[in-house]
């Protein structure tokens, strides 16, 4: 009965955003609401549910996601995040410029939205392709295939923040494997595979059209302005660092200090409100001399920017707090346990169904820590890869239901067949890399620190 429901609930949140066309945090909190009734749990208890894990669910990310664009906006409106992608391109060159925008997505994608970042990309990487002939199905798999992977993997982005607050583990231990992993994935599914496709449209002697691209140019230059010099690209990383070293600090700083008052602050410097916190304020800073805008316009739109990304996540704890509560989760995870997938298959698989079937990476990674949470801790192996499993799963198999497949075709020019080509496929290759290293590590897992 419980599995009817829980299926049931899948199809009616489907149904909501792909025939219904309602957004995420609408559909979402209908399935709760309708889950948790058809489940026969009391009224008063299905609303506190979904009030309270709505509530515990921002309270864990909200202040983090929101630091974490205005840090990213300082960066990229300071001019930042350009010469830290034009430093990477001069150094590596042409012949090797695919490793250069997939180091260059992946940098930038850790504090700014993906959308922004294809928008930032796609005129550099057409002038790319045409100068040096490169696929640009091949740049369009780099450049967010590794944008991809920091959304799902890196913190301050929601999907990584809510699995960690669900699954209730360290958020810099988790960081720093989840880091590795998405670098991984990155390699594999962008670069790799993104040569492999180069390779393929060469010998096929395909060609893209750059006939538009004057007047992009033209307008680009009008809209440019000037007046301030650009942040360089090793102040900008300076931005993204400070608040990393800290959490970083702080999770780790246990395991070498002994107790005490040093101990205590460092803990406190790292932990991610105050870290983020310390790194807007330090954005802020570094950032001013070079913006066109004041500081407090800057912070504005970021929080502008970041509301609706909060309100679908929450949303998605609402609907993973009544699956805990009415016994789907427990139920679920038994009930696969009867068939002896490994743990960490399992996280994949259901985070990778649930992105396939309804598009959005933030909806598949908060339901299923959700659903996985429990299992997990009681697994034997380290929660921190089965969360990192998870992630993996809202990396690959975007279709058309996913509103970054047409970002993605339309920003780069690049036809549904070759995003299919770069982008679902390319991400899916991305996603099983990093599955397949998190069970490596699950080998070691006794000997690496934090994982036990």
């Amino acid at each position: 009965m419980l599995m009817a429901i829980f299926l049931i609930s899948i199809a009616v949140l489907l149904f909501c955003i792909i025939k219904l066309k309602l957004n995420a945090f609408v559909a979402l909190l209908v399935t709760a609401f309708g889950t948790g009734i058809a489940c026969q749990m009391p009224l008063a208890e299905v609303a506190d549910v979904v009030t309270n894990k709505f509530g515990s669910t921002l309270g864990g990310i909200g202040i983090v996601t929101g630091l974490g664009v205005m840090l990213g906006m300082f960066m990229y409106e300071s001019g930042g995040i350009d010469n830290i992608a034009t430093g990477i391109l001069n150094k590596l060159g042409d012949s090797k410029s695919h490793y250069a925008v997939a180091v260059s997505g992946f940098i930038t994608g850790i504090p700014v939205f993906g959308d922004v970042v294809y928008i930032m990309f796609a005129p550099m990487l057409r002038v790319l392709s045409k100068r040096t002939g490169y696929s640009m199905t091949a740049y369009a798999c780099a450049i967010s295939i590794a944008t991809t992977c920091t959304f799902a993997l890196v913190i301050p982005t929601a999907p990584p923040l809510a699995v960690i607050e669900a699954m209730g583990i360290d958020v810099g231990i988790f960081f720093f494997y989840a880091l590795i992993s998405a670098f991984v994935g990155m390699f594999v599914g962008g670069i790799m595979y993104g040569s492999f496709l180069n390779r393929q449209d060469q010998k096929a002697g395909k060609t893209w059209d750059f006939s538009d691209m004057d007047a992009e140019i033209e307008a680009a230059k009008e809209e440019t302005i000037v007046d301030k010099p650009k942040m360089s690209g090793a102040m900008a990383m300076s931005i993204l660092l400070v608040p990393i070293l800290l959490i970083l600090f702080g999770s780790f700083g246990a395991m070498f200090l002994p107790k005490g008052t040093l101990l205590d602050i460092i803990s406190f410097l790292g932990s991610k409100n105050v870290a983020m916190t310390i790194g807007v304020l330090y954005g802020a800073i570094v950032a001013r001399p070079y913006l066109q805008r004041s500081i407090t316009e800057i912070m504005s739109d970021g929080a502008d920017k970041v509301g609706l990304i909060l309100l679908i996540t929450g949303a998605g704890g609402a609907y993973g707090g009544i699956l805990q509560a009415s016994g789907i989760a427990n139920f679920i995870t038994n009930y696969f346990g009867n068939f002896n997938i490994p743990i960490l298959v399992l996280c994949f698989t259901i985070a990778q169904v649930l992105r396939c079937a309804q598009g959005s990476t933030t909806v598949a990674l908060t339901t299923t820590a959700a659903i996985m949470a429990q299992a997990a801790a009681n697994s034997g192996v380290s929660p921190i890869l089965c969360a990192i499993a998870v992630c993996a799963g809202g990396i690959g198999l975007s279709l058309p239901n996913d509103s970054g497949f047409w970002a993605i075709s339309r920003f780069f020019h690049i036809s549904v067949t070759d995003t299919i080509r770069g982008w679902t496929i390319g991400g899916f290759i991305a996603g099983v890399t990093i599955l397949i290293f998190a069970c490596i590590l699950a080998q070691f897992q006794a000997f690496l620190p934090g994982l036990m």
